[in-house]
């Protein structure tokens, strides 16, 4: 596997991926699906630098097997040094080491930024997800009960932090 910043030419890709996990999962509260144009504003939002990152697992072929993100933990000017993060991996890299590859190399290249705290939230039941991000240190501070609705149903949302500095 590698692990390289995202580019442009993986957003259908890219796309596809999250989309069956909006359509299948309660994982992401998004409920409709996009297409490549409407998610290229997420994907630009990612420089190659800096503290918002994208990063992209793929197997020797060049076929997309999981992404991990860095993002804007919220907008306002003082929240600037905290991220919130993500993984996804294709349903067929699930259980391959492929989420912590890519938490690893984000990890690393956040390690160089002015990042204090990583937060995840992950929605419940996940536990694949809990004991990743427990793997890589977060701990878990609280719990949105009910805080989204999809397929017809309330999820609770567990949120984690790591800290980074």
């Amino acid at each position: 596997m590698q692990v390289r910043a995202g580019v442009e030419t993986d957003l259908a890709a890219l796309t596809d991926l999250y989309n069956h996990y909006i359509r299948e999962t309660p994982v992401t509260f998004d409920t409709e699906p996009f297409s490549p144009e409407r998610r290229r504003p997420w994907l630009l939002s990612h420089p190659q630098d800096g503290p918002h990152r994208l990063l992209v697992a793929q197997d020797p072929g060049g076929a997309l097997l999981g992404y991990a993100t860095s993002s804007a933990f919220r907008p306002k000017a003082a929240y600037a040094t905290s991220v919130e993060t993500t993984v996804y991996c294709a349903p067929q890299a699930a259980g391959r080491g492929v989420g912590t590859l890519l938490y690893s190399a984000l990890f690393e290249a956040l390690a160089g930024e002015d990042v204090h705290r990583a937060y995840a939230g992950i929605a419940q039941p996940n536990e694949a997800s809990v004991r990743l991000h427990a793997r890589f240190g977060f701990r878990h501070i609280g719990t949105y009960t009910e805080v989204g609705r999809k397929f017809g149903r309330y999820w609770d949302v567990a949120w984690y932090q790591k800290d980074l500095a």
